[in-house]
């Protein structure tokens, strides 16, 4: 029985975003708000649950090309669409800040409010992009409070934010 390595690389219809040096990939369906939340959380800077703002910056939107390096899957922009986000109702549009290419840390899958879980298990699930894992939480895009979700689960992955889980709050 032969078994095929995972693919290397990939284009994704999705979008994705840079705080500093760690990247963000948001999925969903068309008209989930990826497009919308990306300029939310390029507009806002906001701090989530830490004490430095952490803002963001453009990797591509609408489609991302995914690469494997090593341990780690790096997500860019195609040249055809680098630097260009969709905002609706305005057209086309070329935000400041942006990022070439940056290894993914997060995905957030899009999904109508009532799909979430209001107390999920405190470890976040992992999805598998190009053979590596990599955390996913399920948020939806229309909550005022997404931006700040997406930062907040950021800090919690990378380890600069914590996240209580029912153990740690029934030991205290």
């Amino acid at each position: 029985m032969s078994h095929d390595p995972a693919p290397t690389a990939e284009r994704l219809h999705a979008t994705c975003i840079a705080f500093g040096e760690f990247g963000v990939l948001l999925i969903g369906p068309s008209g989930s708000g990826k497009s919308d939340l990306a300029l939310r959380l390029i507009d806002e800077g906001g701090f989530g649950i830490g004490t430095s703002r952490l803002e963001a910056a453009l990797v591509s939107d609408d489609q991302v090309l995914l690469q494997r390096q090593g341990d780690e899957v790096m997500a860019s922009a195609p040249a055809t669409i680098a630097a260009l986000l969709e905002v609706r109702g305005l057209g086309i549009v070329c935000p400041a800040r942006r990022k070439d290419r940056v290894p993914l840390r997060l995905i957030v899958r899009l999904v109508e409010r009532q799909a979430i879980e209001r107390m999920p298990d405190p470890a976040f699930p992992a999805a598998t992009l190009l053979g590596i894992e990599i955390p996913e939480i399920s948020l939806c895009a229309k909550d005022v409070s997404a931006p700040a979700k997406v930062r907040c689960a950021l800090q919690i992955i990378t380890g600069t934010g914590r996240l209580i889980g029912f153990s740690d709050r029934n030991s205290s």
